[in-house]
C-alpha cells in the first residue's frame, strides 16, 4: 500500500469543497481519508488530521469527485492536502496549497517543489491542484495523451513542436528486472524491428532509472565480434565507440520511479535529430510506425559495460507489437490505474536460524511507506526490506544502528513506542536495551511461535516509521534442511542436509533474477554447476553442467543423478532444490568425478543472470552477477568461511612441522642408528637433543594451528595423521624414562631390556612414517583449501625431500651391512688379544647381539715350542 497509483487533477470549488477529476487510485485498507497538514515534512504530515468524512475505500478509475470539507475546517487552516491511510500512517499522495483561503479560491495551486516529481501529491503519485487547464502545475507523470499498448504497458506523451522535442512516458506493471522499450521504425526498412530507432528504459540494480538510445541491426543481443563489428540490439554509442558530445545518444532522462510494482520512466528526444545515421526523424502530423517491447534486462558486465535487452519472449500484443501513431492527435484511452500482481516491490529477506540479520541505519532513499524520517533501518544492507520469518525458527538480529536506535518487534505499523502516542501495541521482542554500534553490536534473539500474528513490524523504539513489515509464515525451506550459510556477497543462500550416501541441497537467490546458479569449484572454470530457472508458464527447471571455458562453448550439459528436483519463483526470487549421491555411481563421464567428501570443505560459487534456456546455450546465458570468491562450506560442521590467501600462521605451522618431522626427528633416529661406532656417548647426546628439539617445535606448531583454526576437527585426514604422529612422538620420552638398565659386564640381557628396545625402535620409526604422512596429507589439505596453484611447488619439494631421505637411509643401511661383513671376516682371520667394553652403542637387536667378551676361547689353537733339556 505505497502510493497506490494515485493520479488526478484537483480544483478548489469554493470555501467548503474541492473537486477531483481523472482520479485514479488502487484500493486502500478502508481507513484512507483526505487529510490536512501544516507542512509536507514527516512531522507535520504525521500530526495532521482528517478534513472530510469521505473514506477512499475502493479502487478509483478515471473518476470525478466532489469533496466537502468538514464543518470545522477551512482552507486557511490547510497548507498541505493529502490522501492518508490512518492505519499505517501512509501518505498515498499530497500537494502543497499556495495562497489559498476562503476569499482566495481562484489562486494558482501547485505542489511543493521539494516533492518527487510525479502527477500526484506524494513522491510518484501526487494529486495535481488547478484553477483551470492553463494553470495546471504539471508533474513528470502527467501528459496530454495516453495510449494503452497492452494490458500492462502504457505510452504517454506530450508534444513540444516549438522546442523541437517530444516527451515520452513509459509505464508498465513489470518487475524491476524488466526493460520498457519504445521507438520508431525506419520507413525504408523491410522489417519493423530492423534498423529501428528505439529507447530502452529501465532501472539499475540500485533502483536508479535510465533511458538510452538503441539501434537494432539484428534480432539478437548486442554482440561484438572479434573483427570489431557490432550487431544486435545495441546502444547508439557502441556503434560509434563513444559519444563525447552527445551527438549519438539523444535521449534525455527526465524522471523515473517504481511504485506498487509499476515502473514509470519519462524521457525527452528531439523530433529531428542531428544523428541521421541511427535516429529516425519524427513527423508530428503524419502516421508513423512505432514499435514497443517488454522483456528481461541483463545488467552490464565486464565484457559488455552496457544494459542488454533480452528477447521479449512473449506473444505479440502482450510482449511486443507495432502500430501506426500520429503524435498530433489527442488520445486518452488509459482507464484507471495499472494494477500489478506483485505490489511488494521492496527487497525481501528470508530469515534463517544460523544467519544473523545485521541491523544498521542509513538515509531513506526508497522507503516503502512514506512519509518517513531522514534515517531508516537497513537489514543486511537493504533499506527497510520486507522480512519473512518462520514459526519455530529462531531469528538473531545483530543490532549496529547506533545508540539512538533500539530495535523491537511490535504489532504497531508505526513504531516509536506507540504507548507514548495513546496507542496500544504488543511487543514480541526487543526493547530499550537492544541498541548497539558496529564496534559493539547487541544481539537480539526472537523465536516466533504459533501465537505470533501473520504480520508484525520491526521498528525503533525511539523514533517512528524507521522499519517495515515482518511476515510470519508456517514452515519453509529452513525447516527442511539442517544447515545453511550465506555465500559470498550475501546474494545467495546455500542449504544442505547430509544423509547416508547422499546430500540434499537448496539454493536461493536473495535478489530478483532470471536464473540462479551454484557451482562446486574454485571458479567458473573447471566447475560443476547447477542452474535453476522458471519459464514464463511457471514451470521450474534444474539442469547440471560442466564448465571448462569462458564462453557458451565451454558450458557442457551433464546427466547427474538428481532426485527430488524442485524450482520455484516468488517476488522474482528463485529457489531450487535437489538431492544427489555423494559419490556418483558411473564411469567414464566427466560428472563421475563430481565427488563430495563431507570431511573436506566444499568450495561453492554462485552466479545470476537475466535468462536461461535449456538448449542452444549462447552469450545470453552469461551471468550478470557472480561471487567474487568461493566460500568453503564445512558440511559436517554446518558452517562456512570465505576463500582467502594462505594465512601466515598456517604457513608458520607448516614450516615448523617440516622442521620437526622432516629434519630434527628423522635426524635423531639416524644418529642413533648409524653413529654408534663413534667412541663415547656423542651419538646418544645428539639423538636426545634432536628428538627433544623436534618434539618442542612440533608442539609449538600444533598450538599455532589450533589457535588459528579455533580447535581440532578429527574428521579431516590430515588431523588424524597429525594426532597419531604426535601421540607416538610424545610416547618416546616416556618410553626413554622407563628404560630398563643395561646389563653389567658378562651379564645376559634381560627380557625387559629386549622388549623395551623393540618398543622404542618400532614406536620411533612408526612416528616418523606417520609424521611424513601427516606432512603430505597437510599439503594436500592446503591445496584443497587455498588452491593447488599455491602449494603445488611446495608439495613436490616435500616429496623430493622424502625421497632424498629414503635414498640416504638405503645407502647407510648398505654401508652398515658391508661393515658387518668385513668385521666378521676379520674376526675369523685374526685373534686379537683382549676385547672392547660393551655399552649402549651395541645394537642389541642384531642377531649376533648375544656375543660377549665372556665367550669361551678353548676353540683357539695354541702352538708351543718345545726345547730339549739336555744339552
Amino acid at each position: 500500500m505505497v502510493q497506490h497509483q494515485v493520479r488526478g487533477v484537483v480544483r478548489i470549488v469554493d470555501a467548503c469543497s474541492f473537486s477531483v477529476r481523472g482520479f485514479d487510485m488502487l484500493a486502500g485498507s478502508g481507513q484512507v481519508r483526505w487529510r490536512g497538514a501544516a507542512g509536507d515534512d514527516f512531522v507535520n504530515l504525521t500530526l495532521g488530521s482528517p478534513i472530510s468524512d469521505m473514506y477512499l475505500n475502493r479502487t478509483y478509475r478515471n473518476e470525478s469527485l466532489t469533496v466537502r470539507l468538514s464543518s470545522n475546517v477551512s482552507w486557511d487552516q490547510i497548507s498541505v492536502l493529502a490522501i492518508w491511510d490512518e492505519s499505517t500512517a501512509s501518505d498515498f499522495g499530497h500537494v502543497a496549497l499556495v495562497n489559498v483561503s476562503a476569499n482566495e479560491t481562484d489562486s494558482d495551486l501547485a505542489p511543493s517543489p521539494g516533492l518527487s516529481p510525479a502527477p500526484a501529491p506524494a513522491p510518484g503519485s501526487p494529486v495535481e491542484m488547478m484553477k483551470n487547464k492553463s494553470q495546471i502545475h504539471r508533474q513528470p507523470t502527467m501528459f496530454d495523451n495516453c495510449l494503452t499498448l497492452s494490458p500492462r504497458f502504457r505510452l504517454r506523451w506530450a508534444l513540444h513542436p516549438e522546442l523541437d522535442s517530444v516527451e515520452i512516458g513509459l509505464e508498465a506493471a513489470v518487475g524491476s528486472e524488466y526493460y520498457m522499450s519504445f521507438g520508431w521504425a525506419k520507413p525504408s526498412s523491410p522489417s519493423h524491428m530492423l534498423n529501428a530507432d528505439v529507447t530502452v528504459s529501465g532501472f539499475t540494480e540500485e533502483g536508479i532509472p535510465f533511458a538510452e538510445d538503441y539501434y537494432i541491426t539484428q534480432f539478437s543481443e548486442c554482440l561484438l565480434s572479434k573483427d570489431g563489428k557490432v550487431e544486435g540490439v545495441c546502444p547508439d554509442t557502441i556503434y560509434e565507440g563513444s559519444d563525447p558530445v552527445g551527438l549519438v545518444n539523444n535521449t534525455e532522462l527526465i524522471y523515473g520511479h517504481r511504485r506498487d510494482g509499476v515502473a514509470f520512466v519519462r524521457y525527452k528526444r528531439p523530433l529531428a535529430s542531428v544523428d541521421v545515421k541511427y535516429d529516425v526523424p519524427v513527423n508530428i502530423t503524419g502516421n508513423m510506425t512505432v514499435i514497443w517491447a517488454l522483456g528481461l534486462l541483463r545488467p552490464p558486465d565486464s565484457l559488455r559495460p552496457y544494459y542488454l535487452p533480452q528477447n521479449h519472449g512473449g506473444p505479440q500484443e502482450t510482449a511486443y507489437n507495432y502500430l501506426l501513431l500520429n503524435l498530433s492527435k489527442e488520445v486518452d484511452d488509459c482507464f484507471g490505474p495499472l494494477d500489478a500482481e506483485d505490489k511488494e516491490d521492496q527487497d525481501l529477506i528470508i530469515a534463517d536460524a544460523k544467519t544473523p540479520l545485521v541491523v544498521t541505519s542509513g538515509s531513506a532513499l526508497h522507503y516503502p511507506n512514506p512519509p518517513n524520517p531522514s534515517k531508516v533501518l537497513y537489514i543486511n544492507k537493504k533499506e527497510a526490506p520486507l522480512l519473512r520469518v518462520e514459526r519455530g525458527v529462531p531469528v538473531t538480529f545483530s543490532i549496529q544502528a547506533g545508540h539512538d536506535v533500539a530495535l523491537y518487534i511490535t504489532s504497531n505499523p508505526i513504531g516509536g513506542n506507540a504507548t507514548l502516542h495513546n496507542m496500544t501495541e504488543v511487543i514480541y521482542a526487543g526493547g530499550p536495551q537492544f541498541e548497539g554500534v558496529p564496534a559493539s553490536p547487541t544481539e537480539l534473539k526472537w523465536a516466533p511461535d504459533r501465537n505470533t500474528p501473520d504480520q508484525v513490524y520491526y521498528h525503533s523504539l525511539f523514533a517512528q516509521k524507521m522499519g517495515w513489515k515482518v511476515q510470519v509464515v508456517d514452515g519453509g525451506i529452513s525447516d527442511m534442511y539442517n544447515n545453511n550459510v550465506l555465500l559470498d556477497d550475501q546474494q545467495v543462500s546455500f542449504f544442505w542436509t547430509l544423509s547416508k550416501g547422499s546430500i540434499s541441497v537448496a539454493a536461493r537467490g536473495e535478489k530478483k533474477s532470471g536464473y540462479v546458479a551454484i557451482g562446486f569449484g574454485s571458479g567458473m572454470m573447471n566447475s560443476y554447476v547447477y542452474v535453476g530457472w522458471v519459464e514464463s508458464n511457471g514451470t521450474g527447471h534444474v539442469n547440471t553442467y560442466w564448465i571448462d571455458g569462458k564462453n557458451a562453448m565451454g558450458v557442457h550439459p551433464t546427466s547427474e543423478n538428481l532426485t527430488f528436483i524442485r524450482c520455484s519463483q516468488e517476488n522474482g526470487i528463485i529457489t531450487f532444490e535437489f538431492t544427489r549421491p555423494l559419490s556418483p555411481s558411473c564411469n567414464g563421464k566427466i560428472e563421475c568425478k563430481n565427488i563430495i567428501d563431507p570431511t573436506t570443505p566444499l568450495k561453492v560459487i554462485w552466479a545470476m543472470g537475466a535468462r536461461w534456456s535449456e538448449d542452444n546455450l549462447s552469450e545470453k546465458n552469461m551471468h550478470s552477477a557472480t561471487s567474487n570468491r568461493p566460500v568453503r562450506v564445512l558440511l559436517l560442521r554446518g558452517s562456512a568461511e570465505a576463500e582467502q590467501d594462505l594465512r601466515p600462521v598456517l604457513a608458520v605451522h607448516g614450516f615448523m612441522m617440516f622442521v620437526a618431522w622432516g629434519i630434527l626427528l628423522p635426524g635423531g633416529i639416524l644418529a642413533a642408528r648409524y653413529l654408534k661406532q663413534i667412541k663415547g656417548d656423542g651419538w646418544y647426546q645428539l639423538h636426545v637433543y634432536l628428538q627433544y628439539s623436534g618434539i618442542a617445535i612440533m608442539l609449538l606448531g600444533l598450538v599455532f594451528a589450533a589457535a588459528e583454526l579455533r580447535g581440532f576437527y578429527l574428521s579431516i585426514v590430515h588431523v588424524k595423521f597429525g594426532v597419531a604422529a604426535i601421540i607416538l612422538a610424545c610416547a618416546q620420552p616416556i618410553n626413554a624414562y622407563l628404560r630398563p638398565p643395561k646389563p653389567a659386564d658378562e651379564e645376559i640381557v634381560s627380557s625387559k631390556r629386549i622388549i623395551w628396545e623393540y618398543c622404542h625402535v618400532i614406536t620411533g620409526r612408526s612416528a616418523v612414517v606417520v609424521g611424513v604422512a601427516a606432512l603430505i596429507s597437510g599439503m594436500k589439505h592446503l591445496a584443497h583449501r587455498y588452491g593447488s596453484e599455491n602449494v603445488q611447488g611446495l608439495t613436490w619439494a616435500l616429496i623430493l625431500w622424502v625421497l632424498a631421505l629414503a635414498i640416504l637411509v638405503m645407502y647407510l643401511e648398505y654401508s652398515k651391512v658391508k661393515q658387518r661383513q668385513n668385521d666378521r671376516s676379520s674376526l675369523r682371520g685374526e685373534w686379537v688379544l683382549g676385547n672392547s667394553d660393551e655399552d649402549d652403542s651395541v645394537d642389541l637387536l642384531h642377531r649376533d647381539r648375544t656375543a660377549t667378551k665372556s665367550e669361551p676361547q678353548s676353540s683357539l689353537t695354541m702352538e708351543v715350542q718345545l726345547e730339549s733339556l739336555s744339552r
